[in-house]
């Protein structure tokens, strides 16, 4: 079964002379005015392409940040308006709202091969509520809906589930690359099948644990997180983030993990510093002998060197979640380690989303990995096994 399955795509639709609403992901960061990071728009613009070649007009909407259902001049459009038409080579109009009296005259105004960007849908709490007189004063502005938001899939908001149930709705050429690659990680992955799991908070990842355990070989974990796994398994971790509420429930689950034979791999060294800092002084130490003033910042060289040998020999590996503070140049070698793993197996990789797309783009090595997700919470939902409510509005 394909998660793609009763779900329309451009291949299905005929746009030519038709309006199209497309809902893009380009909640991007700013910075000092300007896009901080692009993979989000740049990876809009090929269904937006597609469907300007065909000869339609489109409407392209997107929230971006929490400015909480009222205008906010921090979180406007207008620098993504300006990305986006250097991305496509034309110019992109910008409304001045949402689906106010400047959003209509310029959607009744747009002729065939033109784009308007409507401001923040966030700018409106009838977003976020899936207010009925927000969808539909969205679904106006269109005659066709095409969802390319993989990355707020996950999101039961207007934009998302109210226009498509007013509206004739597709798959966009992201939304269906995301579905296919992460759907093939749940259903037919290549063993061993190896995932790296890090980030902050185990909380954050016990779902999808869960039901990765049902499928994968091997699962390696770094981050914050392993501290409470090293907790579980006895160590003591000095200052290190804990979730103390989570240790018996990860002992139970390493527990099972390795009752169905998946090896779970922990961090044998750990960089360490007196404070959370930039300039902390970092040292390395075994996780057996880490001091009661120190916390672990990073997993040592040891750590992702033996994580690094179980990507490469991997047939499928996914990755979410960094190593370590990569943000910063003490702390940043675990994730570093990962990564040129990443970017040098024969293996399918996939990285699912946020600080890990973050951390792969900072190292230059995006490229070379089979997938970059565009959607951390989405990805993890989807990998929990969930129905995305982005994914069943557009279901047949």
């Amino acid at each position: 079964m394909s998660l793609l399955d009763g779900v329309p795509t451009l291949d299905d639709l005929d746009a030519s002379g038709r309006q199209v609403f497309v809902r893009a992901d380009l909640n991007v960061p700013l910075r000092d005015g300007q896009v901080g990071d692009d993979l989000r728009v740049r990876s809009s613009v090929d269904t937006i392409e597609h469907l300007l070649a065909q000869g339609a007009s489109v409407v392209v909407a997107s929230h971006l940040g929490r400015p909480k259902g009222t205008p906010d001049p921090a979180s406007s459009m207008a620098p993504v308006a300006a990305l986006l038409g250097d991305l496509l080579e034309r110019p992109v109009h910008q409304a001045s709202d949402v689906v106010g009296e400047d959003a209509r005259a310029r959607a009744d105004a747009l002729a065939p091969g033109e784009v308007l960007l409507l401001e923040n849908l966030r700018w409106d709490a009838g977003e976020t509520a899936n207010d009925d007189a927000f969808a539909d004063a969205l679904a106006a502005l269109a005659d066709v809906y095409v969802d390319d938001a993989f990355g707020a899939s996950h999101r039961a908001h207007a934009s998302i589930s109210g226009v498509p149930a007013r509206l004739p709705g597709y798959a966009g050429r992201l939304l269906a690359r995301e579905l296919e690659v992460l759907g093939g990680l749940l259903t037919d992955p290549r063993h061993p099948y190896v995932a790296v799991l890090g980030g902050a908070k185990v909380s954050d990842k016990l779902t999808v644990l869960e039901n990765l355990l049902q499928r994968v070989d091997a699962i390696a974990v770094g981050g914050a997180m392993a501290f409470t796994f090293l907790v579980a398994e006895g160590h003591e971790v000095g200052g290190s983030r804990v979730e103390a509420d989570q240790v018996d429930t990860v002992r139970e689950l390493v527990q099972r993990a390795r009752g169905r034979g998946v090896e779970v791999l922990l961090p044998t060294d750990v960089v360490v510093a007196p404070e959370f800092a930039e300039d902390a002084a970092a040292s390395t130490v075994d996780v057996d002998q880490m001091p009661a003033d120190q916390l672990g910042l990073d997993v040592g060289p040891r750590t992702a060197e033996a994580y690094a040998e179980a990507i490469r020999g991997a047939g499928s590996i996914f990755w979410n979640g960094p190593m370590g503070v990569f943000e910063w140049a003490s702390f940043a070698a675990g994730t570093r380690t990962v990564a040129e793993a990443m970017a040098s197996t024969s293996g399918f990789s996939v990285v699912g989303g946020g600080d890990s797309a973050a951390a792969i783009r900072s190292f230059g090595l995006d490229d070379r990995v089979d997938h970059v997700s565009t959607g951390g919470g989405a990805s993890l939902e989807l990998l929990e096994g969930k129905d995305l409510p982005g994914v069943a509005a557009l279901r047949r």
